[in-house]
C-alpha cells in the first residue's frame, strides 16, 4: 500500500484548521524578522512578538468551523487563509517602501495612488517572496486531487465556540503581557510600529479599520461650533510678518519647483568616484542655496507620512497636515473645503494657477483635488509627448518636462500661481545610461542609495537649464522661485547603509540620525534681492503656506493655518512630524527617545527637562489634533470669516487647456499679460545639454577605456 505523503492528522478538520494557522504564524514572523523593523530590544518583547499572530488568526480561522458542511467549511477556511496571506505579503512590499503597514484608507485609496505606478512596483518585490504564496496552490491542489482529504465528519458546535473563546481568552493573555511592556498601548495608536510587535498585523488592521469608521463618523456629525475651537487655536499661535520681508515679492508671478525626493544633505555634498576623484553632486542648487538672492532654510524638515508626495502639497498649499492614514489627497482631496495657496491668490490677487506633471492625472487623485485647491489649470500626462525614451513609470524624465512645459507656461496671464513637479529623483533611482549616463554610482550594499546620486544630479542640471529658460524669456525678473524636497529619498531602513558616505558608522547609527535626516532642502529666490542667505530657524512644510503668503503682501489673518512665517521674530521652532514625533533646537524626540538636538546624546531628563518636554509634546499633539479636526471634519465648509467664495469643482475642466488659454489670450488683445503676448513663441528659449555634452572628459574617458 502506498503511503501518503501528507500526515494523518491533516485530514481531519482540526488538523487542516491547525496547518492553516501555523503556515499564517510562520508567515507572520518570517515577515517580522525578514522584512518589518519593529525595533523588539528584549526578550520580552520577542516572546510577545512569536506570540501576537496566534489569537487573531484562531479567530478568523475559527469562523470556517460554524459551518456545517464540509466542503463548504473548507472552502471558508481557504478562502480566511488566502486573505490573511494578502493581507501579510502586501504588508511586506508595501513596508520596503513606505517603512509603513497598510491602514484601511490606504486600502480605499489603492486605485487612485496606483495608476501611476509599474516598474517601481516590481522592483520592490523579492525572490524570497515566493515563501509568502508558494502554498497556496499547493493547497489548492492537494485538496481537488484529494491528497488532503475533506472530513465528513460533522463538527460540533460548541467545539467551535471553544476555539472561538480561546482565541479570545489568547488575546486577552497577549493584551495583558504587553501592557506590562508598554502602558496604555491601544491610546498610543500614533505607532503602528507598536501595534504590530505587540498586537499582529491583523489585529492592528481591525483596530485600523475601528478608527477609520470613528473618523468618518466625525465628519458627518461635525458642526460650525467645531471651527470655533479651531480659529481660536489659530488666533492664538498667528506669528506677525516680518516687516522687512512682508510684501517683497508682490505682484510676482510664482513658480514652484518640487525637488522629489530631495533631502538636504545632497546641498553641497561631493560624491567620490571609485579614483577618489569628488563630484559635486549639485552644482547649480548649490549655487543658488548660497546665492544673496535666495532665502535658504538649513534647519527645514518634511512633514509627511504614507501619502508621501501629495502630503507635501497638502502642507505646503493648505498648512495643514496629511492624514494620519493614508493621503488625504486621495481619500478627501476630491469632497473637502480647502483654503489652499492658488485659491487664495486667485480670488484675492487675480493670479493664474496651474500645475505642471509628467504623469497621470489620477495620480495621487490630483485631478480631482487639484479642482479643489483652486488650480484653474492641470497639465498632465495628456498634454506631454511621453514615450519609451524619455521617460520611466512616474512620467517625463525632468529635462523633457520642462522643455514640454514651457509650451504652456508661456501662454499663461501673470501674476500666475505654478507648480512644477519634478519626477526623475524618484525611487529606485535608475541609472541613465546612453549620453545621459556617466556621473558615478555611490558604492554601498544598497542598489537604491548608489543610484540617489546620479539621479539628483540629472535634477540639478534640469533646473539650471530651466532657470536660463526663465532669464532668456524675461520671466525671471518677475518671479519668485520655490524650491522644496518633498520627502525623504532614503528611508530609515536604509540609512545605515548611507552612514559612511555622511562620515557616520553604522554601527553607532540612531534614530537621531534618522530624525536629522528628515531635513530637505526649501529656497525661495526673489531675483533682485540682496539680503538673502542661510537661514538656521527650526520649521517645516506647514510653515510655507503663510510664508509665502507674507512675502506677496497677502494678510492671512481670516484663513485658517496651523503654521507660522519662516521670518516672523517669535515663531515657536516646534517641528511636529505627522507621527507625533518632533524636533526643536533644544530637543529632539524620535523613535520613543529624547536627543539634545546640538548634540545627538540621548537625554534622562531632569524635572525641569521633563516639563519642557511634556509641554513640547502636548503642544505638538494639540498642532495634529487640530489639523485631523479640520480633515476630518471638513470645518472649513463652515468658515464664512475667510471671504472666499466656495469652490464649484464642476466649474473647472482640464481638457483643451492649451486652447483655453489661447482664447484668452486672443480675447485680450494687446491687454494680454503671458510671454507669449509679449515676446513671442519662446518654447526654443529652454536648451538642453546631455551629461556627456556637459562633460566630453566623461565621454573620452569611456571612449578610452573602450
Amino acid at each position: 500500500m502506498k503511503r501518503s505523503l501528507v500526515p494523518g492528522w491533516v485530514n481531519r478538520r482540526m488538523g487542516f484548521f491547525a496547518l492553516l494557522v501555523i503556515l499564517v504564524w510562520a508567515k507572520s514572523i518570517f515577515s517580522y524578522f525578514v522584512d518589518f523593523n519593529l525595533g523588539v530590544d528584549s526578550a520580552l518583547q520577542y516572546f510577545i512578538l512569536f506570540i501576537n499572530p496566534i489569537a487573531t488568526t484562531v479567530f478568523l480561522l475559527s469562523i470556517a468551523l460554524y459551518v456545517k458542511k464540509p466542503v463548504r467549511s473548507y472552502v471558508t477556511m481557504m478562502v480566511i487563509y488566502a486573505l490573511l496571506t494578502l493581507l501579510i505579503f502586501s504588508n511586506a512590499v508595501y513596508y520596503r517602501e513606505f517603512t509603513d503597514f497598510i491602514t484601511v484608507n490606504t486600502m480605499l485609496g489603492v486605485g487612485k495612488v496606483a495608476s501611476g505606478l509599474g516598474e517601481s512596483a516590481l522592483r520592490l518585490f523579492r525572490p524570497y517572496d515566493l515563501l509568502y504564496v508558494i502554498d497556496l496552490p499547493i493547497l489548492t491542489f492537494l485538496l481537488w486531487r484529494k491528497k488532503i482529504k475533506v472530513d465528513p465528519k460533522p463538527l460540533r458546535a460548541r467545539v467551535a465556540l471553544a476555539v472561538t473563546v480561546f482565541a479570545g481568552l489568547f488575546f486577552s493573555m497577549n493584551l495583558s503581557i504587553a501592557e506590562m511592556d508598554r502602558s496604555e498601548l491601544l491610546g498610543r495608536t500614533f505607532s503602528r510600529d507598536y501595534m504590530v510587535k505587540y498586537l499582529g498585523l491583523t489585529f492592528f488592521t481591525g483596530y485600523d479599520g475601528y478608527q477609520t469608521y470613528q473618523t468618518d463618523q466625525v465628519r458627518a456629525e461635525a458642526s460650525p461650533n467645531d471651527l470655533t475651537e479651531v480659529q481660536s487655536y489659530v488666533k492664538q499661535h498667528y506669528t506677525a510678518p516680518n516687516d522687512s520681508m512682508y510684501g517683497i515679492a508682490k505682484n510676482k508671478n510664482v513658480i514652484y519647483i518640487h525637488l522629489e525626493s530631495f533631502q538636504q544633505f545632497l546641498i553641497d555634498y561631493k560624491l567620490k568616484d571609485e579614483n577618489g576623484v569628488e563630484h559635486e553632486v549639485t552644482p547649480f542648487l548649490n549655487s543658488l542655496y548660497h546665492s544673496n538672492s535666495t532665502y535658504s532654510f538649513d534647519n527645514f524638515f518634511h512633514q509627511v507620512k504614507a501619502g508621501k508626495t501629495s502630503d507635501a502639497e497638502t502642507l505646503l498649499e493648505n498648512s495643514l497636515f496629511g492624514l494620519d492614514q493614508g493621503s488625504l489627497f486621495a481619500q478627501l482631496g476630491g469632497k473637502n473645503t480647502f483654503q489652499a495657496v492658488p485659491d487664495i491668490l486667485s480670488q484675492t490677487a487675480g493670479y493664474t494657477t496651474a500645475a505642471f506633471h509628467g504623469n497621470a492625472g489620477t495620480f495621487w487623485n490630483r485631478n480631482e483635488t487639484y479642482k479643489h485647491l483652486g488650480y484653474q489649470y492641470f497639465f498632465d500626462a495628456d498634454y506631454y509627448d511621453v514615450n519609451d525614451q524619455n521617460s520611466f513609470q512616474y512620467g517625463l524624465h525632468d529635462k523633457y518636462f520642462f522643455q514640454q512645459s514651457v509650451n504652456y507656461l508661456q501662454h499663461l496671464q501673470q501674476p500666475f500661481y505654478t507648480k512644477l513637479i519634478t519626477v526623475s529623483n524618484h525611487y529606485p533611482y535608475s541609472a541613465f545610461t546612453g549620453d545621459e549616463g556617466g556621473f558615478p554610482q555611490a558604492t554601498t550594499d544598497d542598489q537604491t542609495i548608489n543610484g540617489y546620486f546620479a539621479t539628483a544630479n540629472y535634477l540639478d542640471t534640469a533646473i539650471s537649464e530651466f532657470f536660463n529658460y526663465l532669464k532668456t524669456s524675461g520671466l525671471y525678473d518677475n518671479s519668485v522661485i520655490v524650491l522644496y524636497g518633498d520627502h525623504y529619498g532614503i528611508s530609515n531602513s536604509r540609512n545605515p547603509d548611507l552612514a559612511e558616505l555622511l562620515g557616520k558608522s553604522k554601527d553607532t547609527w540612531s534614530d537621531y540620525d534618522n530624525a536629522m535626516l528628515q531635513r530637505v532642502p526649501f529656497m525661495i529666490h526673489v531675483p533682485g534681492q540682496t539680503n538673502g542667505g542661510i537661514n538656521h530657524t527650526y520649521s517645516g512644510e506647514v510653515d510655507v503656506a503663510p510664508t509665502l503668503l507674507h512675502l506677496l503682501g497677502v494678510d492671512t489673518t481670516k484663513y485658517v493655518q496651523l503654521g507660522q512665517d519662516l521670518f516672523s521674530s517669535n515663531r515657536n521652532q516646534i517641528v511636529s512630524f505627522r507621527s507625533g514625533e518632533w524636533v526643536t533646537p533644544q530637543y529632539t524626540s524620535y523613535g520613543g527617545t529624547v536627543y539634545d538636538t546640538a548634540t545627538g546624546a540621548v537625554i534622562t531628563p531632569n524635572a525641569t527637562q521633563e516639563a519642557q518636554i511634556k509641554k513640547i509634546q502636548e503642544q505638538v499633539t494639540e498642532q495634529l489634533t487640530m489639523s485631523d479636526k479640520i480633515n476630518n471634519g471638513d470645518l472649513l465648509r463652515f468658515d464664512t470669516d475667510s471671504g472666499l467664495k466656495a469652490i464649484d469643482p464642476a466649474d473647472y475642466s482640464y481638457k483643451n487647456l492649451l486652447k483655453k488659454a489661447e482664447k484668452i489670450e486672443k480675447e485680450k488683445g494687446a491687454a494680454s499679460t503671458s510671454i507669449y503676448s509679449e515676446k513671442g513663441d519662446t518654447k526654443n528659449d529652454i536648451q538642453t545639454k546631455s551629461y556627456k555634452e556637459l562633460h566630453p572628459e566623461t565621454a573620452a574617458a569611456s571612449s578610452s577605456a573602450e
